[in-house]
């Protein structure tokens, strides 16, 4: 196993700022595109967090991504909007589109939003919460596939042709821990096999095969021409379909590769329905009950989407970040290429009052 550094969240979001703002990113969407890296590692789901800082830096340094570039409204209709990335970070496109389309829920009871020239928006969960905290019900998509192309086999497939094609959703309950699904339609995102291949860990059984079709539990072997199965075989295939054609929506095609591919948003004004307050504490109760149902063997309880997140947040806020040294290297690495300090001198007030410190 791999050494790791426990790491406070000011500290990581103080470093990635600085290493984003040096790399040409404008401060205010490096302060947001931080806040979703680290809330990312907080929740647990390290895969979506500060691993992924030296893999933007390098698409930035070698002009696959424009760091400076606001997002821009292209189709904007009471309840649809579209919304241009501009290749730019799709973090702060994704947040901007998803604050747009809960003002526009808000009046008109329903936002839908689709997008083009978007780059990889972090964990998809981050938005549905973002939702759920605004008394509103969202959903998020990002995915697609074609021939030759993605890293997820189709169920029954011997080569891939799928995205690992996430969902997630949001649910307000009038407390801290909203209910927030957020999973990819692969038995694990391609990002869980980065974090592993960075813990010099193996995966689980029924993750990957290896290029030759026999299954592994080897990172390596992923990327030696491997690939990832789709979760409960033929459903979280069908499913992974859904999410491309939810993609699609935006008009994007290639007909070459037979290829459907793009993000999505919708988000719903739950008061335009019934009470809101009537509607937190009925889900609340709902997931209440679930929680309580006995646990069977080899489990000490029943948890709902979100309980994972809250508690893993709350733990990292208290004790920090793992952080396999692999990675504190690489981002070492591209602080000294940017001259960018990396001790806890950099660490601002704002960023400790950000996380309650």
């Amino acid at each position: 196993m791999s050494d790791f550094s426990y790491l406070k969240a000011p500290f990581l979001h103080s470093l990635s700022r600085q290493l984003l703002t040096a790399a040409g990113t404008p401060a205010a969407t490096a302060v947001e595109v931080s806040n979703i890296l680290i809330n990312a590692n907080l929740a647990g789901h390290d895969s979506h967090g500060v691993l992924r800082i030296p893999v933007y830096l390098q698409q930035i340094a070698d002009g696959k991504m424009t760091p400076a570039v606001e997002p821009q409204v292209m189709r904007n209709e009471p309840n649809l909007l579209h919304v241009d990335g501009r290749n730019g970070f799709g973090h702060y496109a994704a947040h901007k589109a998803m604050q747009w389309a809960i003002d526009k829920a808000q009046r008109e009871t329903i936002c839908c939003v689709t997008f083009s020239n978007l780059n990889h928006i972090g964990r998809v969960g981050e938005y549905a919460e973002a939702a759920a905290r605004a008394d509103c019900l969202g959903m998020i998509t990002v995915g697609g596939g074609g021939q030759r192309q993605g890293s997820v086999a189709p169920f029954g497939g011997a080569q891939p042709a799928l995205g690992t094609n996430p969902i997630a959703i949001g649910a307000p309950t009038g407390d801290d821990v909203p209910f927030v699904l957020d999973f990819a339609t692969s038995v694990v995102a391609h990002g869980k096999i980065m974090v592993a291949r960075s813990r010099n860990a193996d995966l689980l059984p029924g993750c990957i095969v290896d290029k030759h079709g026999q299954p592994s539990v080897k990172p390596a072997d992923f990327y030696d021409g491997g690939h990832l199965l789709t979760f409960a075989n033929h459903k979280g295939y069908a499913l992974s379909l859904f999410v491309a054609l939810l993609g699609g929506l935006a008009g994007g095609f290639n007909p070459d590769r037979a290829a459907m591919s793009g993000a999505y948003m919708q988000v719903l004004n739950i008061g335009a329905f019934t009470d809101i307050d009537a509607y937190r504490q009925h889900v609340r109760a709902f997931l209440n009950g679930m929680k309580s149902t006995p646990p069977t063997a080899g489990f000490d309880e029943v948890l709902a989407p979100g309980d994972f997140e809250w508690r893993t947040r709350q733990e990292r806020l208290a004790n920090g970040v793992e952080v396999p040294e692999s990675i504190v290297s690489q981002l070492r690495d591209w602080a000294e290429r940017l001259n960018v300090p990396m001790d806890e001198g950099m660490v601002t007030d704002e960023d400790r009052a950000h996380y309650g410190h």
